[in-house]
């Protein structure tokens, strides 16, 4: 039934190889159910705790928008793509909106909706489409790079890797004996093996 729904033989699929990919899709993109509530509840930051929506109700919200509108994707459009929370507007809502603007969060929320409205009626109108085609490639390369410096950061930060430094010195070396730390240095093994296989 699935397979006659999706027409996964004219597209030359099948459905093992659909579950397969589903699944490696999620494994790939599922630190955003950690991250992102991390960064909008300021998970670890002291000096601005309470700021954000709570940490638990972000991740369920997270993980039922992304499940919901990935389901909606591949039903309404019959494509494979997964949807979620985007890295970096998360953490310009939460360090720029919140942390530096002093807005409260739901006011912070309030302009991502306001925004996902002027996107959409962008979309509709070949408008974005149009200002993606004038932004250069060499600048969308380094969107993406420094983006996914941002990530990386991020995960060395959490995996005890680096950590604060003194005063003077943003960042140094954590305690690389730990666990979290081996885990860490694992998991960036185990990822090229994978990508080989």
């Amino acid at each position: 039934m699935l397979a006659r729904y999706f027409e996964l033989a004219e597209r030359g699929a099948t459905l093992g190889g659909e579950v397969r990919g589903g699944l490696t899709t999620f494994m790939v993109m599922a630190y955003i159910i950690f991250v992102n509530p991390a960064i909008l509840s300021f998970a670890g930051v002291p000096a601005l705790a309470g700021q954000g929506p709570p940490f638990a109700a972000t991740q369920a919200a997270t993980c039922l928008v992304a499940g919901v509108l990935t389901i909606a994707m591949g039903l309404a459009t019959n494509y494979p793509f997964a949807l979620a929370s985007g890295m970096g507007l998360n953490a310009a809502v939460a360090f720029q909106l919140v942390a530096g603007l002093k807005l409260p969060w739901q006011a912070a929320m309030g302009v991502v909706l306001l925004e996902g409205i002027a996107i959409t009626v962008l979309v509709l109108t070949g408008f974005r489409e149009a200002m993606m085609d004038a932004i250069p490639l060499a600048l969308k390369r380094a969107i993406g790079a420094g983006i996914g410096l941002f990530i990386l950061f991020i995960g060395l930060h959490s995996a005890g890797i680096v950590k604060p430094g003194p005063p003077g010195v943003p960042v140094t070396l954590g305690d690389l004996t730990t666990s979290p730390v081996a885990v860490a240095v694992f998991g960036l093994l185990l990822t090229p093996w994978l990508q080989a296989r």
